[in-house]
């Protein structure tokens, strides 16, 4: 879904005003170049935070960082914007903005008058659990009755460790099963945010 916003005057006056890089240029910490805007102190925290929570989810460190920049910054982004303040690669910022998009985390932002696609954050944490579930969660449910087919097929009846193998299987079919139950119950909910 694409979103208009009327562009407000796109800071560019002063870089420290305007946040960026993980870096900080407060007296004592590190240099920083006066064309690299510096994240603030609640960037900085919500960046921290989501490279935290995503990589609870196995996600990558950039893709952490890149949403928590967008959440944490009221304008909309470009690219470009992304790169100069996390100071991360062109590759891993437009990797981790494709992934983001696929999930439903970012949403595209029209500015009349800029050609450079620019970025907010997707708030709605039905969308975020509905488009992690869909992509990251169904695909390995979907296969897993095959997969546990295969399981119970490479086991040897009569062979000494059969026994195990049968029980460690259902114990596997167990918990296809009990997701098959919990995922539900985790969508509804979802959906209550």
């Amino acid at each position: 879904m694409e979103t208009t916003v009327k562009p407000k005057k796109l800071a560019r006056t002063s870089a420290r005003a305007t946040g960026g890089s993980l870096s900080s240029n407060g007296s004592g910490g590190a240099r920083t170049v006066a064309s690299r805007p510096t994240l603030n102190a609640f960037q900085l925290q919500a960046v921290s935070f989501f490279v935290h929570a995503f990589a609870a989810l196995s996600l990558p460190r950039s893709i952490g960082e890149i949403y928590g920049l967008l959440f944490s910054t009221e304008e909309p982004l470009s690219l470009d914007d992304i790169i100069a303040r996390l100071r991360i690669s062109k590759g891993s910022a437009s990797e981790g903005l494709r992934w983001l998009r696929s999930l439903g985390a970012v949403n595209p932002v029209y500015l009349p008058g800029v050609r450079k696609e620019h970025f907010t954050a997707e708030t709605s944490l039905r969308k975020l659990a509905t488009g992690y579930l869909r992509d990251r969660i169904n695909p390995h449910l979907e296969n897993g009755p095959e997969r546990l087919h295969h399981l119970q097929d490479s086991i040897v009846e009569g062979a000494p460790e059969s026994s195990f193998q049968k029980s460690r299987s259902n114990q596997v079919a167990g918990w296809y099963k009990f997701m098959g139950k919990v995922l539900p119950v985790v969508k509804a909910l979802a959906g209550k945010f």
